[in-house]
């Protein structure tokens, strides 16, 4: 049943993305020009359509592939904020989307329908990169440092009233304590196996009596603070968990994957563009979570534009110019 829903939702998602007409994606927001990336003459008028997933961190992680190779002197097509993983995942296999950044847990378990993550990050991407070009042809390059895995969190006066530190905690919580609030869960973390049914098998979780409440992530952060839900899934990378004072549960069984982005292209793609790679080989290996959380919380918390977020950061280090 679980993979017959992923591709009934790749297949709206696709629906929705050729109904609004960008089945070729649109042009890139914002004026780049070469920095320490120059440009490539094999890359000169190549045309190629980036897209990401539609929320924040995706959408940047997005717009600097775009920013980049337009540096380099390729044809850029804006194909960003396409709705889920499974969506983004259906366009790349069938040529819309040429790459993009996902993430490692994501392809392992989603994509390839693995139950047991690796828990250590090379190993983990070893084998999404080997299952994945044997399966379908599919190339991951270049994982970055950052881990934006899904975790549960809690608000701070909560944390203090009721002590719930870990997942165990939060387990013992829902299945014996009738008084314990709601919990509040992503549409996508909700019927992911990485996400909360994988969870509440790993921790016993009796889900009859969990009082969900499911919503779009980005609301799940306010919710969570106010109160208005005890506990909520979040991605660790999300500069609102400081801000607004979320309290991570500790993973104490370690169930949950590791989601380290990664370049993702088509084989084809990436035999007949190697420069590709080798452009952006630098980019990956500096967004660290440090970086790509302080990213993250400019668009959150302070309302900037996703793009001119990535193109600032890529100025800042002296890839593009602006």
């Amino acid at each position: 049943m679980r993979v017959r829903w992923g591709a009934v939702l790749a297949a709206i998602g696709l629906l929705l993305v050729a109904g609004c007409g960008l089945e070729s994606g649109g042009a890139v927001p914002l004026h780049v020009g070469p920095g320490s990336i120059r440009p490539v003459p094999q890359l000169k008028g190549v045309a190629i359509t980036v897209g990401s997933k539609d929320f924040t961190e995706q959408n940047i992680l997005g717009y600097i592939i775009e920013f980049v190779l337009t540096a380099a002197g390729a044809q850029v097509r804006d194909l960003t904020n396409i709705t889920g993983s499974n969506s983004l995942r259906d366009a790349q296999l069938h040529g819309q989307v040429d790459i993009a950044y996902d993430y490692t847990g994501t392809g392992w378990i989603n994509y390839l329908g693995n139950e047991t993550p690796i828990p250590d990050s090379e190993k983990q991407f070893e084998a999404v990169r080997a299952a994945d070009l044997a399966a379908h042809g599919m190339l991951w390059a270049d994982m970055a440092p950052m881990n934006n895995t899904y975790a549960m969190v809690t608000n701070a006066a909560s944390a203090e009233r009721t002590g719930t530190k870990t997942l165990s905690d939060y387990a013992r919580a829902v299945n014996t304590e009738p008084s314990t609030g709601a919990t509040c869960l992503g549409t996508e973390f909700s019927v992911r196996q990485d996400g909360f049914p994988g969870m509440a098998r790993k921790y016993g979780i009796d889900v009859g009596k969990v009082h969900k409440k499911i919503m779009d992530d980005a609301l799940v952060y306010t919710a969570t603070a106010s109160g208005s839900c005890q506990f909520g899934s979040v991605a660790t990378t999300d500069g609102r968990i400081q801000a607004l004072n979320l309290k991570i549960l500790d993973d104490d069984l370690g169930f949950f994957p590791k989601y380290n982005a990664a370049l993702v292209m088509r084989k084809s793609f990436a035999d007949a563009h190697p420069q590709v790679a080798d452009v952006l080989a630098p980019i990956s290996r500096l967004l660290t979570n440090e970086t790509i959380t302080g990213l993250n919380r400019k668009v959150d918390l302070e309302g900037r534009d996703p793009a001119a977020v990535a193109r600032e950061w890529l100025v800042s280090e002296k890839f593009v110019t602006d």
